[in-house]
Protein backbone atom coordinates (compact mmCIF):
# COMPACT_ATOMS: atom_id res chain seq x y z
CA UNK A 1 0.00 0.00 0.00
CA UNK A 2 1.21 3.43 -0.93
CA UNK A 3 0.20 7.05 -0.48
CA UNK A 4 -0.24 9.41 -3.43
CA UNK A 5 -0.58 13.18 -3.49
CA UNK A 6 -2.35 13.73 -6.80
CA UNK A 7 -3.75 16.59 -8.82
CA UNK A 8 -7.12 15.56 -10.18
CA UNK A 9 -5.82 16.18 -13.72
CA UNK A 10 -3.48 13.22 -13.13
CA UNK A 11 -6.31 10.77 -12.43
CA UNK A 12 -6.82 9.77 -16.05
CA UNK A 13 -3.21 8.55 -16.15
CA UNK A 14 -2.88 7.38 -12.54
CA UNK A 15 -6.22 5.65 -11.86
CA UNK A 16 -5.08 2.42 -13.51
CA UNK A 17 -1.94 2.40 -11.33
CA UNK A 18 -3.72 2.83 -7.99
CA UNK A 19 -4.39 -0.30 -5.95
CA UNK A 20 -6.89 -1.22 -3.25
CA UNK A 21 -5.55 0.00 0.07
CA UNK A 22 -3.62 2.94 -1.34
CA UNK A 23 -4.38 6.30 0.25
CA UNK A 24 -4.79 9.37 -1.88
CA UNK A 25 -4.77 13.10 -1.22
CA UNK A 26 -6.49 14.90 -4.11
CA UNK A 27 -6.06 18.52 -5.10
CA UNK A 28 -7.99 20.07 -7.98
CA UNK A 29 -11.53 19.67 -9.33
CA UNK A 30 -14.04 17.08 -8.11
CA UNK A 31 -17.71 17.08 -9.08
CA UNK A 32 -20.57 16.09 -6.81
CA UNK A 33 -23.40 14.01 -8.24
CA UNK A 34 -25.87 11.61 -6.67
CA UNK A 35 -28.48 9.32 -8.21
CA UNK A 36 -30.93 12.02 -9.38
CA UNK A 37 -28.10 13.90 -11.12
CA UNK A 38 -26.75 10.66 -12.61
CA UNK A 39 -30.17 9.94 -14.09
CA UNK A 40 -30.18 13.41 -15.71
CA UNK A 41 -26.62 13.04 -16.99
CA UNK A 42 -27.39 9.69 -18.64
CA UNK A 43 -30.60 11.14 -20.14
CA UNK A 44 -28.51 14.00 -21.59
CA UNK A 45 -26.07 11.45 -23.02
CA UNK A 46 -28.98 9.53 -24.60
CA UNK A 47 -30.37 12.74 -26.11
CA UNK A 48 -26.98 13.84 -27.44
CA UNK A 49 -27.10 16.95 -25.25
CA UNK A 50 -24.17 18.74 -23.66
CA UNK A 51 -23.12 17.34 -20.29
CA UNK A 52 -22.59 19.54 -17.23
CA UNK A 53 -18.85 18.71 -17.22
CA UNK A 54 -16.33 16.75 -19.25
CA UNK A 55 -16.46 13.12 -18.12
CA UNK A 56 -13.11 12.14 -19.62
CA UNK A 57 -10.64 12.02 -16.72
CA UNK A 58 -13.14 13.40 -14.20
CA UNK A 59 -13.68 12.47 -10.55
CA UNK A 60 -17.20 12.31 -9.09
CA UNK A 61 -17.84 12.45 -5.36
CA UNK A 62 -21.16 10.91 -4.39
CA UNK A 63 -22.26 13.61 -1.99
CA UNK A 64 -25.07 16.10 -1.44
CA UNK A 65 -23.47 18.89 0.58
CA UNK A 66 -25.50 20.76 3.15
CA UNK A 67 -25.74 24.56 2.85
CA UNK A 68 -22.78 26.54 4.09
CA UNK A 69 -23.08 28.42 7.35
CA UNK A 70 -21.85 32.02 7.45
CA UNK A 71 -18.10 32.10 6.95
CA UNK A 72 -17.96 28.60 5.41
CA UNK A 73 -17.36 27.59 1.81
CA UNK A 74 -19.63 24.55 2.12
CA UNK A 75 -21.58 22.70 4.77
CA UNK A 76 -21.10 19.06 5.71
CA UNK A 77 -20.11 17.00 2.67
CA UNK A 78 -19.99 13.36 3.62
CA UNK A 79 -20.21 10.49 1.13
CA UNK A 80 -23.46 8.79 0.23
CA UNK A 81 -23.99 5.11 -0.54
CA UNK A 82 -22.40 4.45 -3.91
CA UNK A 83 -24.63 1.53 -4.84
CA UNK A 84 -27.40 3.96 -5.80
CA UNK A 85 -25.22 5.11 -8.70
CA UNK A 86 -24.46 1.57 -9.91
CA UNK A 87 -27.18 1.56 -12.63
CA UNK A 88 -25.51 4.63 -14.20
CA UNK A 89 -21.81 4.27 -13.38
CA UNK A 90 -20.80 1.84 -16.16
CA UNK A 91 -22.08 4.26 -18.78
CA UNK A 92 -20.11 7.15 -17.25
CA UNK A 93 -16.99 5.00 -16.91
CA UNK A 94 -17.24 4.00 -20.57
CA UNK A 95 -17.41 7.74 -21.39
CA UNK A 96 -14.09 8.30 -19.59
CA UNK A 97 -14.87 8.84 -15.90
CA UNK A 98 -11.63 8.03 -14.05
CA UNK A 99 -12.57 8.14 -10.38
CA UNK A 100 -15.62 7.67 -8.19
CA UNK A 101 -15.63 8.52 -4.48
CA UNK A 102 -18.33 7.39 -2.07
CA UNK A 103 -18.95 4.67 0.48
CA UNK A 104 -19.96 1.04 0.25
CA UNK A 105 -19.37 -1.84 -2.13
CA UNK A 106 -19.95 -1.62 -5.90
CA UNK A 107 -21.76 -4.01 -8.22
CA UNK A 108 -20.14 -6.53 -10.56
CA UNK A 109 -21.16 -4.37 -13.55
CA UNK A 110 -19.35 -1.36 -12.08
CA UNK A 111 -16.27 -3.46 -11.30
CA UNK A 112 -16.23 -4.77 -14.88
CA UNK A 113 -16.54 -1.21 -16.26
CA UNK A 114 -13.67 -0.09 -14.00
CA UNK A 115 -11.50 -2.92 -15.35
CA UNK A 116 -12.50 -2.12 -18.94
CA UNK A 117 -11.63 1.56 -18.52
CA UNK A 118 -8.75 1.61 -16.03
CA UNK A 119 -10.78 3.52 -13.43
CA UNK A 120 -10.75 3.53 -9.65
CA UNK A 121 -13.26 3.67 -6.80
CA UNK A 122 -12.27 5.40 -3.58
CA UNK A 123 -14.06 5.67 -0.28
CA UNK A 124 -14.31 8.64 2.00
CA UNK A 125 -15.07 8.11 5.66
CA UNK A 126 -18.79 8.30 6.37
CA UNK A 127 -19.82 10.47 9.32
CA UNK A 128 -16.90 12.83 8.74
CA UNK A 129 -18.68 15.28 6.43
CA UNK A 130 -17.82 18.33 8.52
CA UNK A 131 -14.14 17.36 8.48
CA UNK A 132 -14.28 16.78 4.70
CA UNK A 133 -15.60 20.32 4.23
CA UNK A 134 -12.25 21.71 5.43
CA UNK A 135 -10.52 20.42 2.27
CA UNK A 136 -12.99 22.19 -0.03
CA UNK A 137 -11.82 25.65 -1.04
CA UNK A 138 -14.55 26.61 -3.52
CA UNK A 139 -17.97 25.32 -4.60
CA UNK A 140 -20.03 26.24 -7.64
CA UNK A 141 -23.41 24.79 -8.69
CA UNK A 142 -22.97 23.95 -12.38
CA UNK A 143 -26.11 21.94 -13.24
CA UNK A 144 -29.55 20.82 -12.10
CA UNK A 145 -30.02 23.53 -9.48
CA UNK A 146 -33.60 22.26 -9.03
CA UNK A 147 -32.15 19.21 -7.25
CA UNK A 148 -31.06 21.37 -4.30
CA UNK A 149 -28.29 19.68 -2.31
CA UNK A 150 -28.13 17.00 -5.01
CA UNK A 151 -27.34 19.45 -7.82
CA UNK A 152 -24.07 18.93 -9.67
CA UNK A 153 -21.38 21.01 -8.03
CA UNK A 154 -17.84 21.76 -9.05
CA UNK A 155 -15.63 21.55 -5.99
CA UNK A 156 -12.11 22.87 -5.77
CA UNK A 157 -10.41 20.58 -3.27
CA UNK A 158 -7.07 20.68 -1.53
CA UNK A 159 -5.67 17.58 0.17
CA UNK A 160 -9.01 15.75 -0.02
CA UNK A 161 -8.24 12.35 1.51
CA UNK A 162 -9.66 9.05 0.28
CA UNK A 163 -8.78 5.35 0.29
CA UNK A 164 -8.74 3.23 -2.84
CA UNK A 165 -11.36 0.60 -2.14
CA UNK A 166 -11.65 -1.10 -5.52
CA UNK A 167 -9.13 -0.92 -8.33
CA UNK A 168 -9.22 -1.83 -12.01
CA UNK A 169 -7.34 -5.12 -11.58
CA UNK A 170 -9.77 -6.72 -9.12
CA UNK A 171 -8.41 -5.45 -5.83
CA UNK A 172 -11.32 -4.94 -3.44
CA UNK A 173 -10.93 -3.99 0.22
CA UNK A 174 -14.46 -5.19 0.96
CA UNK A 175 -13.92 -8.78 -0.19
CA UNK A 176 -10.30 -8.87 1.05
CA UNK A 177 -11.33 -7.58 4.47
CA UNK A 178 -14.08 -10.19 4.83
CA UNK A 179 -11.69 -12.97 3.75
CA UNK A 180 -9.10 -11.89 6.35
CA UNK A 181 -11.76 -11.70 9.06
CA UNK A 182 -13.04 -15.21 8.30
CA UNK A 183 -9.54 -16.70 8.72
Amino acid sequence: MAHYDLRTEELKHMASKLRAGDTVSLTGTVYTARDAAHKKIVAAMDAGEALPFELDGAAIYYAGPTPAKPGQVIGSVGPTTSGRMDPFAPRLLDAGLSCMIGKGVRSKDVQEAMARNGAVYMVAIGGAGAAKAASIKNVEVIAYDELGCESVKKLTVENFSAIVSQDCVGGNLYTEGIAKYKK
